[in-house]
């Protein structure tokens, strides 16, 4: 009975904003105010400093990986693991504690994704490296893995219900790019460094 009320966990967790929580820990502006105006590591970086961007990073890559090892330790069958990582990745792009507006879910999905399987993590790892050296855009990384995440999924696990939650956050992050892809077309978009 347990694990059904895991996407409910995931969801909630993934609703805490890291990047709002690490603003206020550094005495910095609120990430939807700034920049961007993305509560994510990318914002945080260019006004708050690599510290600052890698704690956001890593918890965020966490609201993802928690609920999904804690459904693989309670023996969560395929479905109730695709709604646990859905709700993660859902509750921070809609965070219920921050009316609904959050991140765009990259680092909350590849949590999910790598406590789903470590080989898809490899795999997503490798893909986002080479686009981003090649091309030192990181929005066209994310986008880039975004699209081959459910492949991988397919070729690693071979679950059709992990498959189609990997494919419903995939569509979502490129709507959550779709600005970032509008620049890219556009020869805009600001380059890894800059």
């Amino acid at each position: 009975m347990s694990t059904y009320l895991l996407p409910v966990f995931a969801y909630l967790l993934g609703s805490v904003s890291s990047a709002i929580a690490i603003a206020r820990l550094f005495g910095l502006k609120d990430p939807r105010e700034v920049g961007s105006g993305n509560p994510g590591a990318t914002n945080i970086l260019r006004y708050g400093g690599k510290k600052a961007a890698i704690l956001t990073l890593l918890g965020d890559m966490l609201k993802g990986a928690v609920p999904v090892l804690l459904a693989h330790t309670l023996g969560a069958d395929s479905v109730i693991l695709a709604l646990t990582m859905l709700a993660a990745f859902l509750g921070h792009v809609f965070p219920v504690f921050h009316g609904f507006k959050g991140g765009k879910g990259v680092a909350t999905a590849f949590g999910a994704l790598v406590a789903m399987n470590g080989w898809v993590g490899l795999a997503l790892v490798g893909s986002w490296l080479v686009v981003a050296v090649a091309t030192r855009y990181s929005s066209l990384s994310a986008i880039t893995v975004a699209v081959l995440a459910p492949v991988y999924v397919w070729w690693f696990v071979h679950e059709p219900a992990l498959v189609l939650a990997t494919g419903i956050m995939a569509l979502l992050l490129l709507w959550r790019h779709r600005s970032n892809i509008r620049k890219l077309l556009a020869g805009t978009e600001t380059k890894i460094g800059r």
